[in-house]
Order: structure tokens, then sequence, then C-alpha cells
């Protein structure tokens, strides 16, 4: 590669539905170390650092996701050239538009690798040298995608037909994207040859992708610039201005530039890929034992075979199953056979159309402060053991219809009540009374671990008015601000 700069552009926006209980809305899968000690998102960025003269990555994430983002990165030591907070979803076209936007303000014309966060690919050196013949091909103006070579006729991925070979021999004419197959055509289709599985994956010059937008989409692009332009910088992290980007219309990249340009080519890449979009592709991923089985946690197995077993906590004991995923957490169970675990995302919808929040948040809900984990609940009180990272704060708050009883069961904890400041210790504790400002904070070097104890006639997590907050969280607009 030469001197032209290429900006890994990592899209973690996805919700992960297929993989509930353990992936929800807040804590989505490319957040979870699945497979190994890495999460999703931090394995994606570890793999394209390893591709020789990469520049630091662009993650465009749902500003809920922010903190996560900015984490995940901090704990494997990886810089960003930018996090871009997408204030609603709009799909990839509209991601990679704001993205190429952000580049250009960094560099010329760079190239841009294209990738979503929640792919795995075991092996390295064939995605270097895919990348590297994808990199000259964008050069030349085209605009590049991967095309998986199918294992078998999956039914769950979309599929691209090959054309002719380009002269060059780096890729072939894009001829036609496919939607998802039934079985039989999806047979037909890894049977001829001619088709690949639709990673995805991209390599394009930032400004051929924008000409190309322009040309198919232009109100997505020209949305993207106004809410680049007007966006806020906070913290590390680029605000997009929600007005300008809820305008755009939500579209893939597929439907809105690569099904109607004239430059589109697909190379074939044969690295180990998958998309962990269900609970039997993430069993196909990871190590199993001579009988067939992934068991994470505390399991016990009798004459089962085939099956997927984790607990997050409780012991699961499974006899006699075969071909089974069994998935525990705090406050869900689910029970699928493997050949069934596309239909998850059905479960998800029932739970939506009830209104449940096991599809949003775990029992256990992160901040940037720490974490929080709702214990105990019952008419007019909740507990919860509260977790405060070494030199974290809460935000400076008040609540109308909660009164809070704090107890520290670990580390030292500076509380500010109305007017008075004062340290606690391990087995000390303090009453703050409804309608009293109040701020948590962990001065010392190790987490600060409190149960705290609410009381009141309304316990909903919107009863919260900031003063003031070392996280930029100023509004309760986003369900992640509304707790600390």
């Amino acid at each position: 590669m030469n001197s032209t700069p290429l900006i890994p552009v990592i899209l973690s926006g996805g919700s992960g539905s297929r993989l509930w209980p353990l992936s929800r809305r807040h804590y989505p899968k490319q957040f979870l170390p699945l497979v190994g000690d890495k999460t999703l998102l931090q394995e994606t960025v570890s793999r394209v650092a390893q591709i020789p003269a990469i520049a630091d990555p662009i993650i465009v994430c749902n500003e809920e996701h922010r903190f996560l983002v900015a984490e995940q990165m901090q704990a494997i030591g990886q810089a960003t050239l930018s996090i871009m907070l997408e204030p609603v979803g709009k799909n990839t076209a509209p991601a990679v538009a704001v993205a190429a936007l952000e580049a250009l303000k960094q560099h010329e014309n760079p190239v841009l690798l294209v990738l979503p966060a929640d792919h795995l690919i075991q092996d390295v050196a064939a995605l270097e040298a895919a990348v590297s013949s994808g990199f000259k091909l964008a050069q030349m103006e085209q605009l590049v995608t991967f095309g998986i070579v199918p294992g078998a006729p999956e039914t769950g991925y979309g599929y691209i037909e090959k054309g002719a070979r380009t002269p060059d021999d780096l890729a072939f004419k894009v001829k036609a994207f496919v939607e998802k197959p039934d079985q039989a055509t999806a047979l037909e289709y890894v049977s001829s040859g001619a088709f690949l599985w639709n990673s995805g994956m991209f390599v394009f010059r930032a400004r051929t992708y924008l000409d190309e937008l322009e040309r198919c989409e232009p109100e997505i692009l020209a949305a993207c610039q106004n809410a680049l332009g007007a966006a806020v910088h906070d913290l590390d992290f680029t605000r997009l201005q929600e007005a300008a980007f809820s305008a755009s219309p939500a579209n893939s990249i597929d439907y809105a530039v690569m099904e109607k340009t004239q430059n589109a080519v697909v190379i074939p890449l044969d690295a180990g890929w998958s998309d962990v979009g269900s609970w039997s592709s993430l069993w196909d991923a990871c190590d199993k034992d001579v009988y067939g089985n992934v068991s994470i946690g505390e399991t016990l197995s009798l004459e089962t075979r085939g099956s997927y077993l984790y607990s997050s906590g409780k012991v699961i004991a499974a006899v006699g199953l075969e071909n089974i995923i069994v998935v525990e957490t705090a406050d869900a169970v689910l029970v699928a056979a493997k050949d069934q675990s596309q239909r998850v995302k059905e479960i998800v919808t029932q739970l939506e159309n009830k209104n449940c929040d096991r599809i949003v948040t775990h029992r256990k809900v992160y901040r940037p402060w720490g974490n929080y984990d709702c214990v105990d609940a019952g008419d007019r009180f909740q507990v919860k053991r509260i977790v405060v990272k070494p030199g974290a704060a809460l935000s400076l708050q008040m609540h109308h219809h909660r009164a809070e009883h704090w107890v520290v069961v670990k580390g030292s904890a500076r509380v500010r009540k109305g007017d008075e400041v004062f340290m606690l210790e391990e087995n000390q504790s303090t009453f703050i009374p409804l309608g009293v400002k109040h701020r948590l904070e962990n001065p010392g070097p190790i987490p600060l671990e409190i149960i705290e104890i609410q009381s009141g006639n309304y316990l909903g997590e919107d009863d919260i008015i900031r003063f003031g907050d070392a996280y930029g969280r100023v509004s309760l607009s986003s369900p992640l601000d509304k707790e600390g």
C-alpha cells in the first residue's frame, strides 16, 4: 500500500436481537466477549490494527453506546480518529457517509475499509491479502465489497452473484445482490459456484463513495453534510446534529449505492468468517468438547450432544439433550432448538409488543462511572448494588419521589448531601431525604461498592433532576442518562 491513508470505519450500531437474552438494546452483542476474552468490537479493531499502514479507526455508534465504545477502546490501548454518535439509527449508508465526510476533514481522499463491529474472522492473513487487493481497486475508483466463499447453503445470509473477472484479475464485477433465499435456492446458489455470501464489508475511496451517493441518493448525503456541519464535539465524541441526521432516509449501502453503481466489484474471501448472527452460528464459532457441546459458566451435562449451554450464575444441568440452546441470565432464560435459533428475533418482537424492558437492559446496568444491579424490588422499595470506579462520580442530582439509604460495603465514599460534604468508610451509612441534592463519589484507589435502598411512592428511573455531570449528560432524552 502506498502513502494514501487506509482508514477503518467500524460500524457499531447493531442491536444483535437474535442473541437475546445475552444481547440487548443497551448492551448488544458487539460489546460482549462471546468468543475469547475480547469483545467482538475489540476483536474487530485489534484485527485490522495488524494490517500494515492502517490508520486509527473511525467508529460510528449509537449515542447510547458512547461510553461502552470509549472504555472498550481504552481497555485495549487503541486510539481512534473519531467516535461518531448517531442520535438515531439510519442504517449503513448514512453511517458510512458521515464517516467519509469526517475522514475527508483529516486527509485529502483516503481509502475507507468499512467493517461491521460484530463479525469474526479467524484468518487475518487472508483478510489482509483481500484488503490489499481491495485497496488497489479502490484507488482505481472501484467500490469493492468482500463476498464470503460459502461453506453451506445458508438461508440467513444475502448473496452476491459474481459477474466477469476484472481485467487485473483481482476481483469479479458484481452481477447482482440477492436477498436471503429459501433452502432449495440457497443450495442452487452454492452448487453453481457463482454466488458468495454478502459480508457487509467494503473498501472504497471516501470521495468515490460520496460521489456515488450524491448521484443515487442525494437526500442522504445532504442530511449527513448538515448533521456533521452542525455537530458538537463532546469529550472524545462527535455528536451529529439530531434534527439534520433524522432527516436522512434510512437505507443500506447495498440498496443506496452498490446495487445502482456501475463500479461495484467483489473479492472472494475465505477467512473463517462469521457474522455471529444467531446462537447456532455462535455455537459454530466456539470450541467444543468431545460431545460437540459448548459450555460456559456453571454447567453440567449428561448424554447431551451438539448443544450450547450458557450460565451467568445459576447452575444449568442438561440431561439427554441434542442440538439445544440454553442461555441463562439474571432475569431471563432461553431454551431453543439449535436449528430454530434464527427465530429468537420473533421472541424479541413479542417482548417488544408487550413493552418488556428485558429486551432493552440487563438487570446489571453499566454507566460511565461504573454499574448498578437491581437485586430486589417490591411495593414502594428497591435495592441496588452500586459499584463506582476509582476517581469516578455520579451526577449531582435530586429526586422528587424517593429517598435513598446508602451503606458502604467496600472502599471509601465521598458524599455530598445538601450543603454537607463528608466521607463514609466500610460499614458506615447515610440517609438521603427526597428533594435533597446529592452526589456519590469514589476518591479511592479501589472500586467503591454500596448498597442503595430506595423508598417512596414512585421509583421510576425518570425521577431524576441532574445539576452537574462529569460525562456531558445534560438531558434526560436518552434512557442511558436516567440513572446516576
